[in-house]
């Protein structure tokens, strides 16, 4: 009996690097455009939010393009001319069924700026939390659009994460001041000068409420669209970000900031704080969605559960968030929501599936191992 090799990286088992990415990811990418949107002005005005997602989106596509290449010169063989190679792949990216990415394109745009807006006026713990209704939004989407069907227990952790979430939420009991930062988001841009304006709590909230029900449902609907094809998932991306490009260079870029940046630049505010927040974004993404696959529930949520400790510690240490009983207790709430919604249904006996006696077939092997593998196929 030969035994199963565990996929390994630099010696380490894979499982145990997708934790550790999983949790980077989770944590670090929040704190990181947290302080991006928060950190003092001296010189310069503050970065525009819609420049940081037109980057994200060109760099996640540089990179998909890049893997996609690779993958096609494996299937064309390295002996074959690059033109072959080049046509195949704008074959591949700008076919008849691309359109259909433009919805969930769209969506996705629309996210990472309200992302923006919510790190700008929540603190990083409460965000990370708040965000866990993503959950929430994806499952009632998948039930709407993919019929799919909940469990009494699914439902169950619904219900609890929304009221965690809830309980988070609600105000300080105590008289103690909370934690209040100036609003960076560029609709306040101009008190930047003009003493530290405090975060507007009821924005951020509603912004990341919407963010999560954008992702829900447009996550559902990539689904939707990627049921039936065989398009590979680099090539997916590409034709996400292309599609996301439009809206965010017209939209975001030339109708919503096109004269401030006429004036002060595209680049304005940049510096390596704001250059490591849109590499994260670009680029984590991509990276987890390939340590997904090493990770089980139980690692995923274990990530989760680190990367909101993580977060809840680094803002009392570096942006002195004030933790209170609402945010501990709504946040052990939302964990448990969060590890019970993912937990395999049990098999329901009453929905056995009838198996006709003459369909069977007896076997009867010599050894006892054997018994065991006829039992695994049935």
């Amino acid at each position: 009996m030969v035994a199963e090799t565990t996929p390994t990286f630099l010696g380490v088992p894979m499982k145990l690097v997708s934790l550790a990415t999983l949790t980077i990811q989770n944590s670090a990418l929040i704190l990181i455009m947290h302080y991006s949107r928060i950190m003092p002005v001296t010189s310069t005005d503050r970065y525009f939010a819609s420049t940081a997602v037109l980057l994200n989106e060109v760099l996640k596509m540089l990179l998909c393009i890049v893997v996609a290449y690779r993958d096609r010169r494996k299937t064309d063989g390295s002996m074959s001319p690059l033109s072959i190679t080049f046509d195949g792949l704008y074959k591949d990216i700008f076919r008849s069924d691309s359109w259909k990415l433009a919805i969930p394109a769209c969506l996705y745009t629309l996210q990472n700026r309200l992302q923006y807006v919510a790190v700008s006026n929540l603190d990083a713990a409460s965000f990370q939390v708040t965000y866990q209704l993503k959950i929430l939004t994806t499952a009632l989407f998948s039930v709407i659009l993919l019929h799919r069907r909940l469990s009494f227990i699914k439902w169950v952790s619904l219900i609890t994460l929304t009221a965690g979430v809830a309980i988070v939420q609600l105000p300080p009991t105590s008289s103690a001041p909370t934690h209040q930062r100036r609003s960076a988001t560029y609709e306040g841009i101009d008190a930047d000068h003009h003493g530290e304006p405090m975060m507007d709590r009821s924005k951020g909230l509603f912004a990341v409420i919407v963010a999560c029900m954008i992702s829900g449902l447009a996550g559902v609907y990539f689904e939707k669209v990627l049921k039936g094809s065989n398009t590979s998932l680099w090539i997916r991306n590409i034709q996400l970000s292309v599609w996301s490009i439009i809206p965010a260079l017209f939209i975001g870029v030339i109708w919503m900031d096109g004269q401030e940046i006429m004036e002060k630049g595209f680049f304005v505010g940049y510096n390596a704080v704001v250059w490591t927040a849109i590499v994260f974004q670009a680029f984590g993404g991509l990276v987890v969605a390939l340590c997904v696959n090493y990770a089980d529930n139980i690692a995923k949520n274990f990530a989760t559960s680190i990367s909101i400790i993580a977060s809840c510690i680094a803002s009392v240490y570096f942006f002195d968030f004030v933790v209170t009983v609402n945010f501990v207790v709504g946040a052990l709430v939302v964990l448990f929501a969060t590890w019970l919604y993912s937990k395999p249904d049990s098999p329901n006996p009453s929905k056995a599936e009838y198996v006709s006696l003459k369909n069977t077939v007896v076997d009867h092997p010599e050894k006892p191992e054997q018994w065991a593998n006829t039992e695994e196929k049935r």
